[in-house]
């Protein structure tokens, strides 16, 4: 049976992160306290914070504002936008 944690993204107990994404003090928080769902969309999230800043994950920046709107993600008001972001028109 898979660890259950209550998630502080969705509020619910739901199974758990198997391992800890990062070797800090953020990464032992999403293991305590963050499922593998909002893990999920964190990842799905992530890829767009990427892509709107054109982040080169070779440079260490790139991972201090990936770990900065993973915090906020998961643990503030949820990420913000990037200011120049336009959604995706519905087809």
């Amino acid at each position: 049976m898979s660890r259950m944690v209550h998630c502080a993204k969705l509020g619910r107990e739901l199974p758990a992160l198997p391992f800890k994404p990062f070797d800090n003090e953020l990464g032992q928080r999403l293991y305590d306290q963050v499922s593998m769902e909002a893990w999920r969309m964190w990842l799905e999230h992530s890829k767009m914070i990427i892509n709107e800043y054109r982040l080169d994950l070779t440079q260490p920046q790139a991972h201090d504002i990936l770990l900065q709107q993973c915090e906020q993600f998961f643990f503030g008001e949820g990420a913000a936008l990037p200011p120049d972001y336009v959604a995706p028109q519905a087809k």
